[in-house]
């Protein structure tokens, strides 16, 4: 019989329904029958796509045995970390406490009333790995709440004492100074692997906002030093199998520093931001290969991560079919490939993705990750073959194995529509139409944002964290809007106004930001909570205020809403935008520092503030108005922006506040010719009718910043 999950709307758990445990979802009447029956509480945080979380899932909650020591001794309560990140974050921040580490599946062992007292993350169903087995600590956590509450509530003070000097705000505040930027770059260029490309060692993570920073800081220094960075890095992972060579797209991280063998679980947020990488690297270098990974990222994304009736971007995609295969889906054997490819596609393949007898997947060692391992010139070379018919077989033998990986038995995606994931993904996809001319994902970018805005916004009620579930596409979002909800969305709606130069985008993002301002903001010591003020869900360590400052993985809200009021002052000049803004860097300038790559958001936030706001601004219709356009957007710089106005949209007075009192009145010439202005801090240069002229100016302009 179905447990009570089978209520739930979350793919992750509606998956343990038929788990013989008598799960329950977070809520009062978990946290109830707790108190009534004394007993401790066993909280499992996981996600649909998290491989060790079906690991823990098949090995101990599908097992009988398991499930009668916790159904007798515990309330079991299961928990969708994507679903629930105020409940994941908190949790994790009191587990990390305990044990030292973190992550999923997280297991944690609460009082009655949720405060923890023991937990850590993986546990194996017998001793291993230096771990002890689920049932040995099953049993000694029952007999330990039996025996010796006492010692059980003084353990559940301490970890909630340790937490809150953790999560305390106390000492992070101090007066912000832009050498925060130098020391966070700095900071990961002492971590930058110069033969590898990334930042650190095994496991390899993508640190996506690091990367913006080293593209934003060749971009006005022309030194080498950082072209050398980020170019390494991003060729070498797109050469890694971190990185689809099929279908396109990237999967989570490498468990190696080589970029070679990934965990394959595919997210929609890693690929958001790759993608922005991708797109920045091209504007900088204009290297096409860049463009070319920017467009199978989004290739990979339209196929497997999109609603393409409604709008909308899914979540994720899983690693694996099940516990017994690691990336069986996305790996090769020789015979695989040479079952669907000619002999000569065979040989082009096997040399390329260096696919061999002895594979690097320890599970099943004739399995292949592929990645690139020879160049076409090499191909050529050794088989004596003209680098056009490499390519060729190369195209052909991509095309015919990608065919047949589609027939194997795939990893489940989540179609679960998270509003902030959504958010980072629009954003990207207007990027990249703008960059790359690319009208499809111009148009599905829009259409995704109004759906978010027509299903998930309300002016009185917010927005919601979740706009439709899995499995359950009908189903309404119990979950109320998280600061990252807020934040993300005010950058994706100010990316959609300087798309279409429509006010309305413009004017969703005034109110959002208001409102996140509103529920959010901390008016005594700065700096957003990651929940409202009057969220209604306390239970457990619900009620403890946390301020989000690290990017982990996503980046960090309070950055990113940083970001958005910058973004907006410079289209209102309204001084609170900029108040909040600076309250926001100053309670965390006294410990940014020593959080180096990770605060590498905040630093992006940090270059907003200290470096007065670029904009490019275009009027007018025609070749001559597109090629002004075009040589805007070309250049990137971190705290740039462009809009293209059309003459009725300038009659309109389609304009924010700030440029409603000075574009109108520039002298555009008898002519009426198009024209574009670059306007820096509120103050405009004359304006310019020459792409070539534009370009220099602006490159000119951001060197000079």
């Amino acid at each position: 019989m179905p447990n009570a999950l089978a209520q739930a709307s979350s793919s992750y758990l509606r998956s343990a329904m038929h788990q013989p445990i008598a799960w329950q979802e977070w809520g009062e009447a978990a946290f109830a029958a707790a108190q009534r029956e004394n007993k401790p509480i066993l909280l499992d945080v996981g996600a649909v796509w998290c491989h060790w979380c079906h690991v823990m899932d098949r090995e101990s909650y599908d097992d009988p045995d398991v499930a009668h020591i916790v159904n007798q001794n515990f309330i079991a309560v299961k928990v969708d970390r994507d679903e629930r990140p105020d409940v994941d974050s908190r949790y994790q921040a009191a587990i990390s406490a305990i044990s030292g580490q973190g992550g999923w599946p997280l297991t944690a062992f609460l009082t009655p009333q949720g405060k923890p007292f023991y937990g850590g993350t993986y546990f194996p169903p017998q001793d291993h790995w230096g771990r002890p087995g689920f049932k040995r600590v099953l049993l000694s956590i029952a007999q330990a709440f039996r025996e010796k509450q006492g010692d059980v509530a003084e353990q559940a003070r301490m970890v909630e004492s340790a937490t809150s000097q953790a999560e305390d705000s106390a000492g992070r505040a101090g007066s912000f100074t832009p050498n925060i930027i130098e020391s966070i770059v700095n900071a990961a260029m002492g971590m930058f692997d110069a033969q590898n490309g990334g930042f650190g060692s095994a496991p390899k993570f993508f640190h996506s906002a690091v990367l913006d920073l080293i593209i934003d800081r060749y971009v006005r220094t022309g030194s080498e030093r950082w072209r050398n960075a980020f170019v390494t890095t991003l060729e070498k992972m797109a050469r890694g199998g971190v990185y689809d060579q099929l279908a396109g797209g990237f999967h989570r991280y490498s468990v190696d520093e080589r970029w070679i063998v990934p965990h394959f679980e595919k997210m929609a947020y890693d690929n958001s931001e790759l993608l922005k990488n991708y797109l920045h690297a091209y504007q900088a270098t204009e290297l096409q290969s860049f463009a070319d990974v920017a467009r199978d990222i989004i290739r990979w994304m339209d196929e497997w991560l999109s609603d393409r009736e409604r709008g909308g971007f899914y979540a994720s995609q899983d690693a694996d079919c099940s516990m017994d295969d690691d990336g069986d889906y996305f790996t090769w054997t020789p015979e695989e490939a040479k079952r669907v490819l000619s002999e000569e596609e065979a040989r082009v393949a096997c040399l390329r993705y260096d696919i061999n007898e002895v594979g690097e997947m320890p599970h099943n060692p004739a399995k292949n990750v592929l990645y690139v391992r020879a160049s076409e010139e090499e191909i050529g070379a050794r088989l004596n073959l003209t680098r056009e018919r490499v390519l060729a077989l190369l195209a052909s033998a991509q095309a015919k194995m990608y065919a047949a990986r589609r027939g194997r038995a795939t990893p489940y995606v989540d179609k679960t529509v998270y509003v902030s994931w959504n958010a980072l993904c629009i954003s990207a996809y207007l990027e990249a139409a703008r960059v790359l001319n690319l009208l499809e994902a111009r148009r599905f970018a829009l259409r995704s944002l109004d759906r978010i805005l027509g299903e998930g916004w309300d002016r009185e009620l917010g927005l919601k964290h979740v706009i439709s579930y899995s499995e359950l596409l009908g189903e309404n979002s119990k979950v109320r809007g998280l600061l990252d909800d807020y934040a993300f969305m005010v950058l994706a709606c100010l990316d959609a106004y300087e798309t279409t130069a429509d006010l309305t985008y413009f004017n969703f993002a005034r109110q959002i930001a208001d409102l996140m301002i509103a529920r959010f903001f901390d008016h005594v010591s700065g700096g957003f909570f990651d929940t409202p003020r009057e969220g209604e869900d306390q239970l457990g360590i619900l009620g403890a205020r946390r301020k989000p400052f690290q990017d982990s993985p996503t980046p960090a809200g309070n950055s990113v809403a940083v970001i958005g009021l910058l973004r907006l002052y410079s289209y209102t000049n309204a001084p609170e935008y900029w108040a909040k803004a600076q309250q926001t860097l100053e309670a965390f300038a006294g410990v940014a520092e020593q959080y180096g790559i990770f605060a590498a958001t905040y630093a992006i936030a940090s270059v907003y503030f200290s470096q007065p706001h670029t904009q490019v601004l275009i009027v007018g219709t025609g070749d001559r108005a597109d090629c002004l356009c075009a040589a805007a957007v070309a250049q990137f710089a971190l705290n740039k922006t462009v809009v293209c106005l059309t003459e009725n949209e300038l009659a309109a007075k389609n304009l924010p506040p700030a440029l409603a009192q000075t574009i109108p009145h520039l002298n555009r010439g008898q002519d009426g010719n198009p024209v574009a202005v670059i306007c820096t801090g509120f103050s405009c240069q004359p304006a310019e009718s020459d792409a070539k002229q534009l370009a220099t100016r602006l490159r000119q302009q951001l060197k000079a910043a």
